[in-house]
């Protein structure tokens, strides 16, 4: 089955009203466990992208379609959406603007250790990688192709939507959190059902 609709965007307003209600949806964070760390939304799961996109056909079996899915800006949370329309449970919402707008409105955030997102650890190494072909190249010839391979792989990134260099960072240690385990963050979601 193939995701037929986009997914459903739901405002920081429109989610704050949602979970004060009395059956408020679950809202699944798929950023990594990091960044959730950081901050994330007072009852949120944490169920990281690529754990989501390997467990997602025992994922489905656990949730219903009053879920929210939340990431920083919404990208992931839409690559999630597809990924669970793809694997049967089409039609779950997105927050738009991810916990980025939900921080902006001033609504509650849980917070714990600080460190960079993934996106600007990307911009980071990305950045650091071209500016050391460019350099390179006055003292290395042919070193500028360094540059040429990191843009060409940004472009790559636009164009598909997808990102090597973050699912590389994502798996450093220091963007993993030592309890994260994602068979308990999917029995937790089943515990909760």
């Amino acid at each position: 089955m193939t995701a037929s609709t986009a997914a459903r965007g739901l405002t920081t307003d429109e989610l704050r009203t949602a979970l004060a209600s009395t059956a408020p949806p679950r809202v699944l964070d798929v950023r990594t466990p990091t960044e959730f760390e950081a901050a994330h939304i007072p009852g949120s799961y944490n169920v990281p992208l690529d754990t989501l996109r390997e467990h997602r056909a025992e994922l489905t079996g656990h949730l219903d379609p009053d879920v929210v899915l939340v990431c920083r800006s919404g990208q992931r949370a839409g690559q999630a959406e597809r990924a669970l329309a793809e694997a049967g449970l089409p039609g779950l919402a997105v927050l738009s603007g991810g916990i980025t707008a939900w921080e902006k409105a001033g609504a509650p955030v849980t917070r714990g250790r600080q460190s960079w997102d993934l996106e600007r650890q990307v911009r980071l190494v990305a950045g650091s990688l071209v500016l050391a072909g460019a350099v390179g190249s006055f003292f290395v010839p042919g070193t500028q192709a360094l540059s040429a391979f990191v843009g060409g792989g940004l472009v790559f990134a636009a164009i598909s939507n997808t990102c090597a260099m973050g699912v590389a960072l994502s798996k450093m240690p220091w963007n993993r959190t030592e309890e994260f385990d994602p068979h308990r963050a999917v029995a937790r979601l089943a515990d909760k059902r």
